[in-house]
């Protein structure tokens, strides 16, 4: 009998030093990794013109930034957005199951930083890219293959350890 919690403990244990040994808990795994990016299948936005497939694979790294006017951690990320869009990073944006008035005030409101965006209004492109919520970003290659996805808000350590360095890897 007083085995039993020794053993429990002894096993939760075990768990938490493998969870711990892994080099970041927090990243989500994408089965699309080193895969062709899904179909685009997007509707305008206001007066924007939606980027294609074709977009993706024009020899060219770029971001595939999901978004929403709701969504507080965009607001957040948003700086960051800019910032690389200025660097030359072709970001194209994806604004998913939101109001359009709301998402182009958004824009209005913080700046543009996409290339090319459209709306995912049901939410079925973002199914098929196995988005799990916003803001999620994918590196893009110029073959356009699946370098990173990263889910979460990019922050100024999120730019420098995980999306510049997936970055330089798509260009190689």
């Amino acid at each position: 009998m007083m085995l039993a919690p020794v053993v429990i403990f002894a096993g939760f244990a075990g768990l938490a030093f493998v969870g711990l040994g892994r080099e970041n808990p927090d990243d989500l795994p994408s089965a699309l990794t080193g895969r062709a990016a899904p179909e685009v299948a997007l509707t305008p936005l206001g007066n924007e013109e939606p980027f294609t497939n074709n977009d993706l694979r024009n020899g060219e790294v770029s971001l595939v930034n999901y978004w929403a006017s709701w969504c507080a951690p965009c607001r957040v990320e948003h700086p960051n957005l800019e910032e690389l869009a200025n660097e030359g990073i072709t970001i194209y944006g994806v604004n998913y199951k939101d109001n359009p008035g709301n998402a182009l005030g958004f824009l209005e409101e913080l700046g543009n930083p996409y290339a090319a965006l459209g709306a995912d209004v049901k939410g079925r492109m973002a199914l098929d890219w196995g988005l799990y919520g916003v803001p999620e970003t994918y590196v893009i290659d110029g073959q356009g293959r699946i370098v990173l996805r990263f889910a979460g808000p990019i922050t100024d350590r999120v730019m420098d350890k995980t999306i510049r360095p997936a970055i330089a890897e798509a260009r190689q």
